[in-house]
This record gives C-alpha cells, sequence and structure tokens, in this order.
C-alpha cells in the first residue's frame, strides 16, 4: 500500500474518476439525509440505509467469497465499531439535520480527522503528536468557532443541530483510532470489517429502532422521494463507496484517498445550495475553509515555514489519520 501512495501521473486516468465519483456520492449523502428525514425518524433513516448496505456489502462478501471473521473478540471489536462509528452517528446527523441544513452538516463532517488524531494519540497510541499536527487541530478548531459563530452568541434550536451534527463527526473520530487500533491487522479486513461492522450495527438497530421510535413504516406509505433518498444512502453512499474507496487505495494510494475528505464538504455545499435551495451565512464556508487548512496541516499535506531543523520523518506505519468510508454522513 505505501508503495502506492505516490502514483505515477500517467495513471491518472485509472483512478480519478472513480475517486470524484466518491466524493460525489459521500458529498451527496446529506442532502439523502435531509430529504430521509423529513418522512422517517432519523432512527429509521438509519435502519433503512444500514439494511440496504449490508444487502449491498453483502453481495460483495458472496461475490468475491469474502471470509467474515469467526472469532468472537473480534466481533466484539466489530460491535463496538458499528455502534460508535455508524449507528450513533447516522442517527446524530439525522437528528442534525432537522434543525441544520445539509451543507452544515457537510461541513461539520469534515472535522473528523481533528478529532481522530488526538483519541488516536493520547487514547490509542497509535500516532505520534508533533508540533506540526498540534498546530492543524489548532487551526481546525479555530474553524469550528468560525463556523458557529460565536460572536453572535451561542443557544437555540440551529445550535442544537450544529452540536449534534459535530457529535457525529467526534464519534467517527473515535471510531477510526479504534478500528486501526483493534481490527486494522485482520486478515481480508478490506472487506470484512465493513461488512462486519454494518452486521452487528443492523443487529442494534432492529432492536433499538422500534423500542425508541416505534415500528418502521411500511415503504409502501413512504414517498418516492424519501425511498429513493436511503437507497441510496444504502447502496451508494456504503456499499458501492466502499467498492471505489478499494480501488482508489489500490491505485492511487491511501493519502490520496483520504484527501476525498476535502471535495465532500464543497460537494454537499454545491447540492445543498441548488437542489434544495438551502442558505448560508458567509463565515460557515470561510470556517469551513479553516478546518480544511487545519486538517492539511495536521496531515502533512500543507506544509507551514518552519524555523530550525526539521524534525526526523515518522517510522512506517505512523501515517496520518484519515476519515474511512463509515464516515461519510
Amino acid at each position: 500500500m505505501n508503495t502506492a501512495s505516490t502514483p505515477d501521473r500517467s495513471d491518472l486516468r485509472s483512478w480519478l474518476p472513480g475517486y470524484l465519483l466518491l466524493a460525489l456520492i459521500w458529498g451527496s449523502s446529506f442532502l439523502f439525509i435531509k430529504v430521509g428525514v423529513r418522512e422517517l425518524h432519523p432512527l429509521h433513516v438509519t435502519l433503512y440505509r444500514v439494511v440496504a448496505g449490508v444487502l449491498m456489502v453483502g453481495a460483495l462478501v458472496l461475490v468475491t467469497r469474502t471470509r467474515l471473521p469467526r472469532e468472537p473478540r473480534v466481533w466484539g471489536h466489530l460491535f463496538v465499531v458499528g455502534v460508535v462509528g455508524v449507528v450513533i452517528p447516522f442517527t446524530l446527523f439525522g437528528y442534525g439535520e432537522q434543525r441544520v441544513s445539509s451543507v452544515l452538516a457537510g461541513i461539520w463532517n469534515a472535522t473528523t480527522p481533528l478529532v481522530a488524531l488526538p483519541v488516536a494519540t493520547l487514547v490509542f497510541r497509535t500516532e505520534r503528536m508533533t508540533p506540526r499536527r498540534a498546530t492543524g487541530i489548532l487551526i481546525g478548531f479555530t474553524g469550528v468557532l468560525v463556523v458557529l459563530g460565536v460572536w453572535h452568541g451561542l443557544g437555540g434550536v440551529q445550535l442544537t443541530g450544529q452540536l449534534m451534527c459535530m457529535a457525529a463527526a467526534g464519534c467517527y473520530g473515535i471510531a477510526i483510532p479504534y478500528q486501526r487500533r483493534y481490527l486494522g491487522g485482520l486478515a481480508g479486513s478490506g472487506l470484512a470489517v465493513p461488512a462486519g461492522q454494518l452486521i452487528t450495527s443492523a443487529v442494534v438497530l432492529l432492536v433499538l429502532a422500534p423500542l425508541v421510535a416505534g415500528a418502521p413504516p411500511a415503504p409502501t406509505g413512504l414517498s418516492g422521494d424519501v425511498i429513493a433518498s436511503v437507497l441510496a444512502l444504502g447502496a451508494l453512499g456504503t456499499g458501492l463507496a466502499f467498492v471505489l474507496n478499494f480501488r482508489v487505495i489500490r491505485l492511487a494510494g491511501a493519502t490520496t484517498s483520504a484527501s476525498v475528505t476535502y471535495l465532500m464538504p464543497i460537494v454537499a455545499t454545491l447540492i445543498g445550495l441548488l437542489a434544495l435551495g438551502e442558505h448560508i451565512r458567509w463565515y460557515q464556508p470561510v470556517g469551513a475553509l479553516i478546518v480544511l487548512a487545519g486538517v492539511a496541516v495536521s496531515q502533512g499535506m500543507l506544509r507551514l515555514p518552519t524555523v530550525g531543523p526539521r524534525p526526523p520523518e515518522l517510522p512506517p506505519g505512523l501515517e496520518p489519520v484519515a476519515a474511512p468510508a463509515s464516515s461519510a454522513g
């Protein structure tokens, strides 16, 4: 995988179309959530999209003859990742988008690496904190304050929605290093981990959703837009996106694949403005740019001027934390 981290430019056409499609699918997820919660409880949106994702990824498992894990310990870790990395954040984004625009939800999703890096460093010890990374985190959270518009004062329904979206991104930030720490070395983890993650999530939701939100409505009682949105969330945002992500990693490297994080809020903003007629305040995209700049600095994609000797290179395996497929809305 490391040998593919700096692909030859002549191979650009082999991975760039899939890369752009990946950004489009994940960036569109917030539009689909917004449409889904018009008629469905957020937990029902999560339930339907996860079940659709299980069907899609399950078909891929059968076609590729991928072997799912058998050890109870591994399934215990998959349960944790499923709850923290799927059930909670998917549902929080649904609750959040009942109160804020899909544009803001897409912007908050971009803060995931700012949470993942400190957690990986301080809790799971899979990363090493450096002055550059600390500077990137500080820049990023300055952008968070700008997105919130703290100078206007905080409070109200919209703040609640933004905090829910921020908490959802924070869940991704916990699930990413947890997955890397306990499931990263699993044989065949490329498809086995997301499949197991979705299976455990579906089991939890089949129990939780009826208890909290009541029995899910029959699809025949839903509008075509809502049905299409939920199917797109599961089949495209989870199933097809996993396939595309694996292909981009194989052809262009993990660093290139992780950079799709920078395109997602742009896609979410354009779609929210054009398709839903949503409105944003000037400081929200400005704050998003500051957040993305902080992420870029923390991941070494944007280098600040340095004074004095350069720090030593990190040993192999200590790459910057990047958001995996599950951190897309």
